[in-house]
C-alpha cells in the first residue's frame, strides 16, 4: 500500500515577440517557457529502517492545444521510474529519467535559465550542423541542461550526502544484441555544497544508431559554481558538447546572477558565449538574457524577459537562432535575433 501520493504540476503561458523569424517579426502565444507544462505523480511506501520504495510518472503537455508532448501515446515521456531509497545507502531508480547534466548542473542552480530565463535561455544558435540525431533542429538544447531529452531503459544511482558531497551514476541500455555498449548512455555527476558555496560537475555520453553504427554519439561535460551573497545568487557555468562521429564541438561559457531586490521581486541577468570549432565553421554566438519576476504568491509568478543573440562565423550564412523557437522558420535571416516575452507561471 502506498503511504503517500503526491500530484503536482507546472503551468506556464504567455505572449512572445520575435524580431526576426526567418525574416519578418512575429508575435505568438507560447507555453512551457519559464518551466515546462507538466503533471507529476509521485508515490512512496515506507519499508522501515529509513528505507522506501518509490515511483514517479511525469507527463508534459502543450497549453495552447492541450495535446501531450511529444505526441499521442507518449503520456509519461518526461519521467517514468520506480526505485528504492535508503537514508544510509542512497537512491536507486530504473526507467526513463534525467541524466546528470540536468540533475547536477541545472537542478544545482548553476544556470540562470533554470531560475529566470526559461527554455529560451538554454543553448542553441548557428550550430545545426552539430547534427544531434532525433533533435528538432540538430542543436536544440545541445548541452542537455534544459532536460529536453531523457534516458530510457536506464538505471541510476544517487548517493546520500557525505561531507557536503553527493555522487551519481546512470547507465542507459542500448539493447543491441552482441554489442553491450552500442547505442548506450553513460552519465556521472558530483555536487558539493558548503554554506553559500556550491560546485557541480557532470558528464554524459549518448550513443546513437545513426552515428558510427551506434558506437559514436554526442558527448557532454560541464562544470558549475554559484555563491549566495545575501540577496544575490552569482553563477558560473562551462559546458562542452562534441559529436564524436564528425568531430563538431561547441564550448559554452556563461555567467549570471539572480537578485531578490524585494520580497516579491526578482531580477535576473546572464550572458553566454557559445563557440563552435572548425567542423562548425567556427560559428559563434553571444546571448544576453534579462528578466524581472513578480511573485504573486509562493506558487504563482508573473514575468517579463528579453533576449538578444548575435551570431558570427566563417560560413556564408550564419543565422542567429534562440533556443526553442520552431524548427520551421525559427532561425533568423540575419546575424541578430531578439525576443521579448510576458508570461504567467504557476505550480500546484
Amino acid at each position: 500500500m502506498i503511504d503517500f501520493l503526491t500530484i503536482s504540476g507546472l503551468i506556464d503561458g504567455g505572449v512572445t515577440y520575435v524580431s526576426n523569424r526567418h525574416g519578418p517579426s512575429v508575435a505568438l502565444f507560447d507555453s512551457g517557457v519559464l518551466a515546462p507544462n507538466m503533471l507529476t505523480f509521485k508515490g512512496a511506501e515506507d519499508l522501515g529502517g529509513g528505507n522506501k520504495a518509490l515511483f514517479e510518472l511525469t507527463s508534459q503537455f502543450d497549453l495552447d492545444s492541450g495535446s501531450v508532448i511529444p505526441g499521442a501515446g507518449q503520456i509519461f515521456n518526461r519521467t517514468a521510474l520506480v526505485g528504492v531509497s535508503s537514508q544510509r545507502y542512497g537512491t536507486l531508480t530504473l526507467g526513463t529519467q534525467y541524466d546528470f547534466m540536468y540533475e547536477s548542473l541545472t537542478l544545482g542552480k548553476f544556470d540562470g535559465a533554470f531560475l529566470f530565463g526559461g527554455i529560451y535561455d538554454f543553448r542553441q544558435g548557428p550550430f545545426a550542423a552539430l547534427g544531434i540525431p532525433n533533435n528538432p533542429t540538430g542543436a536544440f538544447d545541445f548541452d542537455r541542461l534544459a532536460g529536453g531529452t531523457r534516458v530510457p531503459k536506464s538505471i541510476k544511482y544517487r548517493s546520500p550526502e557525505i561531507g557536503g558531497f553527493t555522487l551519481g551514476a546512470l547507465y542507459g541500455f542500448g539493447g543491441v544484441a552482441g554489442s553491450f555498449s552500442s547505442s548506450a548512455t553513460q552519465s556521472f555527476g558530483v555536487n558539493y555544497v558548503n554554506g553559500p558555496l556550491a560546485l557541480g560537475a557532470a558528464y554524459v555520453d549518448v550513443r546513437y544508431p545513426q552515428l558510427g553504427d551506434g558506437h559514436d554519439g554526442i558527448r557532454n561535460f560541464g562544470f558549475g559554481a554559484h555563491y549566495q551573497f545575501a540577496h544575490v545568487l552569482a553563477m558560473l557555468l562551462y559546458t562542452n558538447t562534441r559529436n564524436t562521429d564528425t568531430g563538431a564541438a561547441i564550448d559554452v561559457y556563461k555567467t549570471g546572477a539572480a537578485w531578490d531586490i524585494a520580497p516579491a521581486w526578482t531580477l535576473g541577468l546572464d550572458y553566454a558565449y557559445m563557440r563552435g570549432n572548425e567542423a562548425l565553421q567556427n560559428n559563434r554566438a553571444q546571448q544576453v538574457t534579462g528578466a524581472i519576476q513578480y511573485h504573486l504568491s509562493k506558487r504563482t509568478t508573473a514575468y517579463v524577459e528579453a533576449i538578444y543573440q548575435h551570431a558570427s562565423g566563417d560560413g556564408p550564412a550564419t543565422q542567429a537562432w534562440i533556443n526553442s523557437l520552431p524548427a520551421t522558420a525559427g532561425a533568423a535571416s540575419s546575424h541578430v535575433q531578439t525576443l521579448m516575452r510576458i508570461g504567467l507561471a504557476t505550480r500546484f
